[in-house]
């Protein structure tokens, strides 16, 4: 209990020195993401992971409320690069701590997953677990799932892009830019957002993170092809204010997981 009040309390005076107003989030009930990764690598244990995910962690979050949940991985990647993505929608930050908690007493939770939770050191099913939190932007506060109307689920083509930018304020304008012009040039261009997230806990930030779906890849190539060649990008992008707001790109094409909830 000691170390679950620890965590609470360092997780709010991070939540304090972001440059977002969580209390206007809440009132205008955007979301808040996690984007979990776990990376296998070439020793890792893909089949336990998807059991554990299946079976005992997807079901555990269910009972509490929370999802739908998607569960992402590239079908191409290499070994080495082997790697599923887990995106999972809160109501508020606060929800994290409780439910890790909430896990931890969770009978049926612990009891499908005990293959995968007492794994010896030498069998670790991936060699790190890299986690992002993200608040929804104002223009997109709520998740779209996709829906059967899209694709059926085997079909569908996922892609997940995160733009880096070299200081916070520069990110800043990266969103503002989003809420105020790209987002309706996707919508006219056949790009279906799932959701939009800027940073405010992870690894590379500042940064802002976005995922799209397709029914197939060559409408994910169509769509990029229409946004680049529109008329209203060809205006946006080169007005000053917005210059020089992404220093890096990473982008997955992606499929999701049998089991995932979207």
């Amino acid at each position: 209990m000691a170390c679950q009040r620890l965590f609470a309390l360092l997780f709010a005076g991070l939540l304090m020195a972001v440059t977002v107003n969580l209390a206007s989030a809440e009132e205008t009930t955007r979301e808040f993401y996690e984007v979990r990764t776990y990376q296998l690598g070439e020793n890792g244990d893909p089949a336990a992971l998807d059991a554990y995910l299946e079976k005992a962690l997807l079901p555990a979050l269910q009972r509490q409320g929370i999802g739908p949940v998607g569960v992402l991985f590239d079908p191409q990647a290499e070994p080495a690069n082997q790697q599923v993505t887990v995106v999972i929608p809160f109501n508020s930050p606060a929800q994290l701590p409780e439910v890790q908690a909430a896990l931890a007493s969770d009978e049926a939770y612990q009891k499908a997953g005990k293959d995968y939770l007492e794994l010896p050191v030498d069998q670790a099913p991936f060699s790190r677990i890299r986690s992002e939190l993200l608040i929804a932007f104002e223009s997109m506060p709520r998740m779209e799932a996709p829906t059967e109307s899209i694709a059926p689920k085997d079909e569908r083509v996922y892609e997940l892009r995160t733009y880096e930018s070299a200081t916070e304020q520069k990110g800043i304008v990266k969103v503002h830019m989003f809420n105020n012009g790209e987002i309706p040039i996707f919508l006219d261009c056949g790009i279906q957002p799932v959701f939009f997230g800027q940073a405010i806990v992870g690894p590379n930030c500042p940064n802002l993170t976005y995922l799209t779906v397709y029914p197939t890849d060559e409408a994910r190539q169509a769509g990029w092809k229409a946004f680049v060649a529109h008329p209203d990008w060809a205006t946006l992008k080169v007005k000053p204010q917005y210059a020089n707001t992404v220093s890096k790109i990473e982008k997955a094409v992606l499929k999701a997981k049998p089991y995932s909830q979207w």
